[in-house]
């Protein structure tokens, strides 16, 4: 790992944390990511928030959004993270699943692997969070048990 790779690693982390305190299974390696994703269950519902370091992140997407939509009533029986720009593989390997644009941040819903919900990154930037929010505890209220 050169300097720059260590540097970008390290100012990552506490923005990592934020989502792993809150239970999330970080999930760094594309091996990582197809064992968690294949061990869902046909029924279990799996929230994956594709992490990033910009700006509406941090303000909107996490911890905010996610710690407020998991007050729900109705969640996701599990919860995972990537980190766009750190663990590129394991980035790549998730947004096979979501088969969508690729968009960080943005916020997965799926019931075993079949995607029921997707909010992209312009769906979080310049957003109220309260919308945003709304916006996730209407897909738990949808999808989850």
């Amino acid at each position: 790992m050169n300097a720059y790779e260590q540097y970008m690693k390290e100012l990552a982390q506490p923005m990592r944390s934020e989502l792993t305190e809150q239970g999330f299974e970080s999930l760094e390696t594309p091996d990582q990511v197809k064992g968690y994703m294949e061990d869902a269950e046909q029924n279990e519902t799996t929230f994956v928030v594709v992490n990033s370091v910009c700006g509406c992140a941090a303000g909107l997407a996490r911890p905010a959004a996610v710690t407020v939509a998991l007050q729900n009533d109705k969640k996701p029986s599990r919860t995972a993270t990537v980190f766009a720009g750190q663990d590129k593989e394991a980035t790549e390997t998730m947004r096979e699943y979501i088969a969508q644009v690729p968009s960080s941040p943005s916020m997965a819903l799926f019931k075993g692997n079949e995607l029921k919900y997707f909010m992209p990154r312009e769906h979080i930037e310049g957003r109220d969070i309260q919308e945003i929010c709304m916006d996730i505890k209407d897909a738990f209220d949808e999808y989850c048990d």
